[in-house]
């Protein structure tokens, strides 16, 4: 779909691409943020076993492509376009020697050769490099995540050798991948090498493979030609990838290229914080931004990315970095997040018995999230409650159905709901809903908690993303917290960031920072209400007893 949202002047562009989960979108933006216009287009996910995501790396570059051009369409001539970013999930794609899709699937259908961050085959894999405790896992919170790429490449060559392993050349994150089909260059960028692949960056300028890591755990042959199948070059933030190949890489399916020289990406959690921790608090010139170590920007879609920085290295148990430079130059990187934060609450909506009846209650254009919220606004109401939230007084959720990214770091834990009952009314699936979202701002906490017990001043937190847009999850997240939120008011936070960093690519600012002061907008703050404080902390009392009984339960049956 496409929409227009303001009209395209003379002015120089830049088109920000985000490849999601499940979509692809483009922005054209101004130099100073305002949105052109937008497109976007489904992208299929293959699931063929348990745990098993996959994608097609040809579907998602004709998608970019199409988007793009989608946008483009809203400029004068192409030469307005001065700068493209990419921004995507950190999947893994593997092509062969002549750059054409080696299959990842047990189908063995070469259609299918990304493996998705979501993916978790590889769990066994992730458990015995965690077991080597090798120097490398120092900057992954202590534990490699199965949603990291060593653990993916590992299974891929213990159980694809003949189909895939032997067969590949090239393994890319997904965001290298489109800047590889846009311009030729294989460089990698540092942000996604040492957040998802255990490269090293330090703040003396070192970069490097650390060969013995790759040897440990069985990938000796991924040293070899200067480490050229994972990335020899790696760039910085804002560094130019230099095109050249454009038509003959991309053929039929390339984008206008007109002056777009200059792409720019970085893995799409870093892009996104951009994004959003510029925005300014409140409306006007009199708008204070807020302090950029005291804030916590949450990437609040399918999944949830918590990122915190600091002037110095802090490690945390359970939290991935630090990361020298990964999102703000001369700052340290910690992510945090969920697993499943928009694809619990899809989950628990879609597999309820009332969602039917939902689907057809609801107004034509309205998500079924927007009609739950109403319900539960005249639910409570009609029961005569102090406030919404006491609707879950009976029912408590532990969100992790697909496992706990962090603080815990335990892909094996599952799911917990205390308090069902026989009832399959809306009412029923709306106090469900509501409790589901109640425990991943629990979540939240924890994260925080963890982050603050190990150095960091976390004072205020910024939602952006897909989730940021429903008002309930961002109040509810207030309350929870008993922290103030800050929602950017820009309506395509993560295009802009990504579009935001293409500036800077193409030398418009003179660095993130001033590209930040002018790109990003104002904001809406969203305060906690106190009245339910208590109430929350009840909740959150049982939250983290929920965990420990799922230990207990674990202990019983391996006894």
């Amino acid at each position: 779909m496409d929409s227009s949202t303001a009209e395209a002047s003379t002015a120089e562009m830049y088109i920000g691409v985000d490849v999601g989960t499940c979509s692809v979108r483009a922005g054209l933006f101004t130099r100073n943020g305002e949105l052109v216009s937008m497109s976007s287009q489904p992208l299929r996910v293959n699931q063929p076993k348990a745990d098993f995501s996959e994608q097609s790396s040809d579907e998602i570059w004709e998608g970019v492509c199409s988007v793009v051009k989608a946008v483009a369409a809203h400029t004068r001539d192409n030469t307005q376009i001065k700068g493209i970013g990419f921004d995507a999930t950190c999947s893994l794609v593997v092509l062969d020697e002549d750059f054409l899709p080696v299959s990842v699937s047990p189908t063995g259908d070469a259609e299918w050769n990304v493996v998705m961050w979501m993916d978790h085959r590889a769990k066994d894999q992730a458990e015995r490099i965690n077991a080597g405790r090798h120097d490398v896992l120092r900057n992954v919170g202590g534990k490699m995540s199965l949603e990291m790429q060593p653990p993916k490449l590992m299974w891929l060559k213990e159980c694809l050798h003949e189909q895939c392993w032997k067969k590949a050349k090239h393994f890319m994150d997904l965001p290298d991948f489109l800047t590889f089909k846009a311009t030729g260059s294989t460089s990698r960028s540092l942000c996604s090498l040492v957040c998802k692949w255990g490269f090293q960056a330090s703040e003396e300028g070192e970069r490097f493979w650390d060969d013995s890591f790759w040897q440990e755990i069985g990938l000796h042959d991924l040293v070899t030609d200067n480490h050229d199948s994972i990335g020899s070059v790696a760039l910085v933030r804002g560094r130019r990838v230099r095109g050249g190949r454009v038509r003959r890489r991309a053929g039929r399916a390339s984008p206008p290229r007109g002056d777009a020289r200059w792409l720019r990406r970085s893995s799409m959690r870093t892009r996104r914080g951009l994004g959003a921790v510029g925005c300014r608090r409140g409306r006007g010139a009199t708008a204070v931004r807020a302090a950029r170590c005291r804030s916590v920007p949450v990437i609040c879609g399918t999944s949830a990315c918590h990122m915190a920085i600091s002037e110095r290295p802090l490690f945390v148990p359970g939290v991935w970095g630090p990361f020298y430079a990964a999102m703000v130059p001369n700052y340290w990187l910690s992510e945090a997040g969920q697993s499943a934060a928009g694809k619990l609450l899809d989950h628990i909506i879609e597999t309820h018995p009332a969602y039917a009846e939902v689907m057809s209650l609801k107004q034509s254009d309205d998500h079924a999230q927007v009609f739950l919220n109403r319900h539960l606004q005249g639910l409570s109401e009609a029961r005569g409650l102090a406030s919404m939230a006491r609707l879950t007084a009976q029912l408590h959720v532990w969100p992790d159905f697909h496992g706990n990214r962090s603080p815990i770091a335990d892909p094996n834990i599952r799911g917990m709901i205390c308090g069902l009952t026989l009832d399959k009314s809306v009412d029923d699936l709306a106090i469900l809903y509501l409790a589901s979202m109640q425990a991943l701002a629990y979540s939240t906490r924890s994260i925080i908690e963890a982050l603050v017990k190990h150095g960091h001043d976390i004072q205020m937190v910024i939602l952006c993303a897909g989730l940021s847009k429903n008002s309930l999850y961002c109040q509810v997240h207030a309350d929870a917290l008993e922290m103030s939120v800050v929602v950017p008011e820009a309506s395509e936070c993560v295009l802009l960031g990504a579009a935001l960093l293409a500036s800077c690519a193409a030398a418009a600012f003179a660095s993130p920072r001033e590209a930040m002061q002018s790109m990003t907008g104002s904001s809406t703050l969203v305060k906690p209400t106190l009245q339910d404080r208590r109430f929350h902390e009840k909740k959150y009392k049982v939250f983290t007893q929920m965990v420990k009984h799922q230990d207990e339960y674990k202990v019983t049956m391996a006894g």
